[in-house]
């Protein structure tokens, strides 16, 4: 039994998110014994209980907010899957969105891990989707087992770094050309024009690969994307320096 009066409060609490509201309402009626009737009658009083219960000194606005989430991220990044564990739980006990933490998380698989572990995204993406199905409780195994993986993976920021490149060349070079080569040619006038001509199809070479330069030609040879030393990123390295090594003898290099 809840009055409209208790409804109201609760959707106040809750800033007005149905899923936040009803996890509030669920929490309230487990922790009230029934009466001798069998009842559970939610009251004000026993809502109030179990937010200052779940508070933590945590408010979603303000600093603590921002120390718990960076140190869960700090934590990821730290290879440390207890302090990652840990972290998260104390965002999720003090009424953390937990899908503010997935994004978060999916965030960390893209910048901190990136191609060193390509599954890492895959895993946050899903752990995010999963609670989206599920709900509390049972999606916040999702979200933890996301952390271990992410906070287990090997780590790199290279493809962080390239984008940041990428960005700059972009914002000192403003929007050069395609290359003809490049470019589409759907109409005989921009056959004429050169649009096209010279593009190699690079399942045509023994190896596939054609070596031809994709870059406009005032970024020719400039290298965005470094790897690093771990995970997948050692197998993308060989790659690369095969692809080097064949692209300097079409080229007639040594």
């Amino acid at each position: 039994e809840i009055a409209d009066s208790v409804v109201g409060h609760i959707v106040r609490l809750a800033d007005g998110d149905a899923r936040r509201a009803l996890n509030l309402l669920e929490m309230v009626v487990n922790s009230i014994p029934p009466g001798d009737s069998g009842k559970i009658t939610v009251t004000t009083d026993a809502v109030e209980q179990i937010t200052q219960r779940t508070n933590l000194l945590y408010d979603r606005q303000g600093e603590e907010h921002y120390n718990l989430i960076s140190a869960l991220h700090k934590s990821l990044r730290s290879s440390d899957p207890q302090a990652s564990l840990y972290w998260l739980a104390r965002m999720l006990a003090a009424g953390e969105e937990p899908l503010y933490c997935a994004r978060r998380m999916i965030r960390f698989a893209a910048e901190d891990i990136g191609a060193a572990d390509p599954k890492a995204l895959e895993i946050a993406v899903a752990a995010w989707e999963a609670y989206n199905k599920l709900g509390s409780p049972e999606g916040e195994l999702a979200l933890a087992e996301a952390a271990v993986y992410l906070a287990t993976a090997p780590k790199s920021n290279s493809l962080y770094r390239a984008w940041q490149k990428v960005e700059e060349a972009i914002e000192q070079h403003g929007s050069l050309p395609v290359p003809l080569h490049l470019r589409n040619a759907p109409t005989p006038l921009m056959e004429q024009l050169g649009y096209s001509e010279g593009y190699e199809y690079d399942h045509d070479a023994s190896d596939h690969f054609s070596g031809q330069e994709c870059l406009p030609e005032q970024l020719a040879g400039t290298e965005f994307y470094k790897p690093g030393q771990f995970g997948f990123e050692k197998d993308v390295q060989r790659r690369l320096e095969w692809w080097a090594k064949k692209r300097a003898e079409r080229r007639g290099e040594k």
